[in-house]
């Protein structure tokens, strides 16, 4: 685009159909969004839309964890995901600007979508609440991403004009959390069903917003509503799948009673995730014996400390670090062999036969992430002994013996290795050690400064804004 602002520029609404489920898309036209926002379909199809940009930026989001001590990304040319492994990135990267404009091209949709269904006719727009409440989640989830990433970012919470836009400021943290993020999840909670079946199965749902809001309130620190947040999710349906490996079976349904929130990908359309392919080891007995094929990117890749971290009999080990496989014959193959990565995650393998056509969706939130959540607040809230019955769930269904009594302090050590042990290569390590305040102490060794727990601001956007006064870039970039 020509004129770039820090928000999205106006989008041309795509009209989408489905078919099995809403993720399978087929663009059929393009149309002016006066002519748009008629019937209950069209808003539907608008908010389909809007989960699909999101689907365009979760297919990088991983990359905001190579930075952390879990990844690495073992292909030695010179790029982004080199730069970010090693610390060397800087604030004119591509990478930081297509972020910027996927959260708010996906911002500024939905606002759009809110903009127009508050003058809607509920007797015409059937599901105008529960439409309301996804629009709001995705806003939600969004700003979530980018307080996380950038630190304070501009509040956009209207469709608003490029010239606006240039007037508009960077919000603290503290203002995006709770004007948008916390009350969106709230509104969200309310509006949205606990279920879907058939073309909608995938959308937002009421358990959804309800753990996302749980996540936000232990990102702040406010480990009250934390916990009273997360124990609602444990009444709403949800159970731990009894195999960890079922998690990473993509012959099997993703919709489990695991699953909370994923981003969704489907093989064979055009509509597939690049996960697979990324993390896969540029060795050719193992594209063969795994069926993955179309290229490699030999990139989030485990770190050798990532092995030593789990116990005899951890049923998650070999599938989160694995550093070979034994093939049809009985025989290892090591990766060593391997012209690229020697080591490997097996949690998005599934064959391939086109590059970036994967069936592995990406999990935003699952079951097993909000059984730990609810058993840091509890320790937080000095309920420790309570604390424990939730980390012992996902203890014993790992093969691993369970805890008994704890001080406060070692069930915080605990609860934050076990989160590596249950949740690596899921986004979640970086932005661990960033809210417990533990990453530049864990880092610092492996090249991070102590303002790097901020990523910067496309350079871009501090330029066009033009105004240090209300929109200066992150300190030390």
């Amino acid at each position: 685009m020509k004129k770039i602002v820090y928000i999205a520029a106006l989008i041309a609404i795509t009209g989408l159909s489905c078919s099995k489920k809403f993720i399978e898309l087929t663009p059929i036209s393009s149309v002016s969004t006066e002519s748009l926002y008629k019937t209950d379909k069209d808003f539907s199809d608008a908010l389909t839309g809007a989960y699909s940009l999101l689907r365009d930026q979760y297919q990088s989001f991983w990359q905001f964890d190579l930075p952390s001590d879990d990844a690495r990304h073992q292909w030695p040319s010179e790029d982004i995901l080199l730069r970010l492994d090693n610390y060397t990135y800087q604030n004119n990267e591509d990478f930081f600007y297509s972020t910027w404009g996927n959260y708010y091209g996906v911002i500024f949709r939905v606002n759009t979508i809110l903009d127009k269904i508050a003058k809607a006719d509920a007797a015409v727009i059937t599901n105008k609440n529960r439409y309301i409440g996804e629009a709001k989640f995705l806003r939600a989830l969004c700003y979530f991403d980018l307080v996380r990433i950038f630190g304070d970012v501009p509040k956009v919470t209207t469709a608003i004009s490029d010239a606006e836009a240039l007037k508009t400021p960077r919000e603290k943290v503290e203002t995006i959390y709770t004007d948008v993020i916390l009350k969106d999840l709230q509104d969200a909670a309310g509006a949205l069903p606990p279920k879907y079946t058939g073309a909608d199965l995938g959308r937002a749902t009421a358990g959804a917003a309800t753990a996302l809001l749980g996540k936000a309130y232990l990102t702040k620190k406010d480990f009250p509503n934390a916990e009273t947040t997360l124990k609602k999710v444990t009444t709403m349906g949800y159970s731990l799948l009894p195999n960890y490996a079922d998690l990473w079976d993509y012959s099997k349904d993703e919709h489990h009673s695991e699953y909370i929130f994923d981003i969704e990908y489907e093989t064979g359309i055009q509509q597939g995730s690049v996960y697979t392919n990324m993390f896969f080891p540029r060795f050719t007995p193992a594209a063969d014996f795994y069926q993955v094929y179309g290229g490699t990117g030999d990139s989030y890749n485990p770190s050798n400390g990532l092995f030593t971290i789990f116990e005899s009999g951890d049923k998650r080990a070999a599938i989160t670090a694995s550093n070979g496989f034994t093939d049809k014959n009985g025989v290892f193959q090591s990766l060593n062999g391997s012209a690229g990565a020697k080591t490997m995650t097996l949690k998005y393998i599934t064959p391939v036969s086109i590059s970036g056509d994967s069936k592995a969706n990406w999990k935003v939130i699952r079951y097993g992430d909000v059984l730990l959540m609810l058993a840091e607040a509890l320790n937080e809230n000095n309920k420790t002994s309570e604390a424990i019955t939730y980390l012992n769930m996902i203890r014993t269904r790992a093969g691993v013996s369970v805890y008994t009594t704890m001080t406060q302090a070692s069930f915080r050590t605990s609860i934050y290795l076990e989160r590596r042990r249950e949740l690596s290569f899921e986004g979640q390590r970086w932005f661990d050690l960033v809210r417990t305040g533990l990453a530049f102490s864990t880092l610092q060794s492996l090249g991070m400064k102590d303002y790097m727990v901020l990523f910067p601001v496309p350079l871009a956007q501090i330029q066009i804004v033009n105004n240090k006064s209300i929109f200066a870039q992150n300190p030390g970039w």
